[in-house]
């Protein structure tokens, strides 16, 4: 859709809070999922589904769409609410995630859920089912644009460098991967389990070229990926450095809150935080 304007920046602002506040609901209601990595994904989530994306909720398996893969499924509550939003199910459906006979299940389900492009949950698999869906696209002299976001703990599995390797071979142009550079996994912080630096230089090795944006700034989020789309020589990755738990101060940079959902009194000491925010968000823009 291009650049953006100061106005919708700010909807988005307060979109991406209200994701926020949902999410916090959907994983006390399921009693589990991960937290912390949804919640710092919130504005990037936000940024595709409001802006980024060519697609159409209501024809979600639309032709000429933007494929958009998931590839650390465990992060799926995210993209759950923000599909919600967009208006591919009704919002009440969120409160099924986990559930038995849900289609919001643990890690996306790509035949339960139109709308979710494949299935998700092995780390690693997601950039190289990308590639397939891009290298097939150039081969169809297709339109569309294939996003890939992965986890920056991923970058652990072997077959991302095989697929990187791939992409660049294969001149995939068409290709946008971002990373969620949170820098925390379910043992610790990355650095200490298996560190990943220097990452940007890696893939500028393997062919690939490499944007750093804020992943909590909406317009740098959108700035870059519409800088990736003048890029015709190879694949471009955006390192999106985010806060594990972004607003709220008990979760931020605490992995223990990666794969935990919150329990009552919690939640509602988040929520609180989320309310607060979204009117300071609010006030500074009137």
């Amino acid at each position: 859709m291009g650049y953006i304007h100061d106005k919708k920046i700010k909807k988005l602002e307060v979109i991406a809070t209200d994701i926020r506040q949902d999410l916090i609901k959907m994983l006390l209601e399921a009693g589990s999922g991960h937290t912390a990595g949804p919640i710092s994904l919130a504005d990037i989530f936000t940024a595709l589904y409001f802006h980024v994306l060519n697609h159409k909720p209501k024809k979600p398996n639309w032709d000429g769409r933007d494929r958009l893969i998931l590839s650390a499924g465990h992060l799926a509550p995210i993209r759950y609410v923000a599909m919600a939003y967009a208006g591919y199910f009704p919002k009440k459906e969120l409160m099924t995630l986990r559930k038995l006979g849900t289609r919001l299940q643990g890690h996306p389900e790509r035949l339960a859920l139109p709308g979710a492009e494949t299935t998700s949950g092995p780390l690693g698999d997601g950039i190289g089912q990308a590639c397939g869906i891009a290298l097939a696209a150039l081969m169809d002299k297709k339109k569309f644009r294939v996003y890939c976001l992965m986890s920056d703990a991923e970058q652990q599995a072997g077959i991302v460098w095989e697929s990187a390797m791939f992409a660049a071979k294969n001149n995939l142009n068409n290709i946008t991967a971002i990373i969620d550079r949170n820098n925390i996994q379910i043992g610790g912080m990355t650095e200490k389990v298996m560190p990943i630096e220097p990452l940007r230089r890696k893939y500028q090795a393997f062919g690939w070229h490499v944007l750093e944006v804020d992943g909590h700034n909406i317009e740098a989020i959108v700035d870059a990926t519409e800088a990736a789309k003048a890029i015709y020589e190879k694949p471009t990755l955006i390192i999106a450095h985010t806060i594990p738990g972004k607003g709220l101060k008990e979760m931020e940079f605490d992995y223990k809150w990666h794969g935990k959902p919150p329990k009552k009194d919690e939640a509602e000491n988040f929520l609180k935080e989320l309310r607060t925010l979204e009117g300071k968000i609010k006030s500074e823009h009137e």
